[in-house]
């Protein structure tokens, strides 16, 4: 059986692909929120 040694993981790939991820989340909810405002404003 193989040795692991608990933290020794190289996580550079999922760091960035989490923090890309969160950058589309942020991303994605301002435009939704803006769109909301702009129906709220000029929908009747």
């Amino acid at each position: 059986m193989a040795e692991h040694e608990h933290g020794s993981m190289n996580t550079d790939t999922q760091q960035k692909t989490f923090d890309g991820f969160m950058t589309f989340v942020t991303r994605a909810v301002i435009v939704i929120i803006g769109i909301l405002l702009f129906m709220a404003v000029f929908a009747r």
